[in-house]
Order: C-alpha cells, then structure tokens, then sequence
C-alpha cells in the first residue's frame, strides 16, 4: 500500500521515480480505508532531505499511511525555504487537538548544547508531553532520542571522545522483540554524532528496555515496557551519500573530521558508498508501523485520549 502526502511535496517525485507506491491526495479522497495517521516531527536543518528520506521508509508497506509534516515555531530553519515550510509543514497549535496513529521525531545537530539550553525546548517538551495522550506510538531518533530519554525518564546524554561518524555493526539482545523480526544476527547502522546514552543509564530505569547494541556504538534501541515509546541512536533512514555530504561539508570548512568507518570502499573518500544498510532500514520501519502501531492502534482514533 501507499504513503498519502501533499500533492506538490518533492518527495513525490523522488519516490516516484524510484517505484516507491505513492498515493497523492486527490487519489487517496477516493478510496473508502482508514490510513494510519502519522506525525513526522522535522528537527533536521536539511529538511527536503529527511522527509524524502523517512517517506521512503513509511512508505514501503502493505499499510496506506497519511504523513503529516511538523517544524517548530520558535526555530527559524536558515536551510529550508520559508515557501516550502508553509505548503507543506504545520506548528504545534494546528495539530495539537488531532489525535495520530504514530509520530516520528527526527535528529537534531545541537548535541554540543545542553537540552534546556536548544531554542525550541521548551516547544519540544510540550509536544512530547502532549504526545503520551495523542500519539499511541512515537518513534524517535538520534538527538531526538536522547532528547526523549532525557525528557520522560531522566537519562542524561554523555559527551564522546570523538565523533561516533560510518557503519557499524549492531546485534539484536532481545531476540524475541517485534521490532526486530526479520533480522539477521548482525545488523550494520549509520551513526553521525557527538554523544550517546550509556546502557547502565537505561538498564536503571525499569519502565525501559534494550533491544539492540553495538560493540562499537553503544545502545541503539530501546523501548518502554508499553511499547508506545522506540528510541533509536543511528540513522537507518540515511540516503547512500548522507554521511558523504557530512565529511565533505566539513572537510570544506576545515574542520578536523575522520574519514567515517566502514564507509567508502578501502576508507578512500574518492569511492563511491556502498548501501549495506537499506534492507535492514525497511524491515525496521515496517515492523515498528505493523506490530507497534497498526496492530494495536484503535480503529477510533480519537479513543487515543481516552
């Protein structure tokens, strides 16, 4: 089945292109079924870019899903055009009396800033607290994990050494975890930041599960016993040159960045990447969309409050 977003959105054409099963609006009006209603929360400077890349995955189901796009009002975004956030994107006070079937909040690139210190905290906060009574599922990722972490149990997010920056490889420790059917042993990741959560940290607090880790990159996802929060510290949704543009952007700049690990063929940022994280990717949003939202999600929406 098909991901319903606007129109004129230009993740249409992308995921077109790519025989992504898009259904536009004016389509989707004509057929008698109940889309499961998502939230996509975008904290990513490089907007256009994040929501063709988590339509892509939202998309790739047998289950009709309708993307509701979301931007903070008290963030100004510099790399997104003011045009694009007003055809596609609403603010908090427009949605905040609708119920959704999940919600999904992206990264942020402020992990050197405390979390009361971020522009729009105070924002997010209302949003996540808001989301326990109008949202049965959300799915957050990288900062905005640790930022969820932080916000309903606590968990501080602790400074590395250097940049965690490539591919890693990650393993299932809960084998029997919905999340995670279909998954190989091991499993590999990008990973693109500065800080991280400890296991200890999240082991301490009852309410909260591990599902997977890395060796190398630490915890990667976790759960809360009643399964309506996934946090996620990698970037399955990333594109194959993501991580690209990341090194050479900053290479540009002058800063001191290492090549990322197990990236470009024989780490020579002069080859092309490979994808050898995509499959595991869909297999992921797929089961969190079947098993945590649309199995257990009310047919009635509006019995979320309740």
């Amino acid at each position: 089945m098909p991901i319903r977003i606007p129109n004129e959105l230009p993740a249409t054409k992308t995921l077109t292109e790519e025989h992504i099963f898009v259904m536009t609006e004016t389509r989707a009006r004509t057929q008698d079924i109940r889309p499961l209603q998502i939230l996509l929360l975008n904290l990513m400077p490089t907007k256009i870019d994040t929501e063709t890349q988590l339509s892509r995955l939202l998309g790739n189901t047998p289950l009709q899903v309708e993307l509701t796009l979301l931007h903070t009002k008290t963030h100004e975004s510099k790399n997104t055009a003011k045009e694009h956030l007003l055809a596609f994107y609403k603010v908090f006070d427009e949605i905040k009396d609708r119920n959704f079937d999940g919600m999904v909040i992206t990264g942020a690139p402020v992990e050197h800033i405390a979390f009361e210190d971020v522009e729009y905290w105070d924002e997010l906060c209302e949003i996540m607290e808001w989301s326990k009574t109008h949202v049965y599922s959300t799915f957050h990722i990288c900062w905005g994990a640790q930022a969820g972490l932080y916000y309903h149990y606590g968990i501080q997010k602790r400074k590395l050494p250097e940049k965690m920056f490539g591919i890693f490889d990650h393993t299932v420790k809960e084998k029997t975890s919905m999340l995670f059917r279909g998954f190989d042993d091991h499993f590999p990741v990008p990973h693109s930041r500065h800080t991280t959560v400890l296991q200890e940290d999240i082991e301490a607090v009852p309410a909260l599960k591990i599902l997977a880790v890395s060796e190398k990159a630490g915890v990667y996802a976790v759960k809360s016993r009643n399964n309506r929060q996934i946090f996620i510290t990698g970037h399955s949704e990333y594109d194959q040159n993501t991580l690209a543009k990341e090194y050479f952007r900053d290479v540009n700049l002058g800063k001191q960045i290492a090549v990322p690990e197990n990236y470009f063929p024989d780490d020579n940022p002069e080859n092309p990447p490979h994808v050898t994280w995509r499959a595991h990717a869909n297999l992921l949003y797929s089961n969190w969309l079947n098993y945590f939202v649309y199995q257990t999600t009310p047919y009635d929406i509006t019995d979320i409050s309740k």
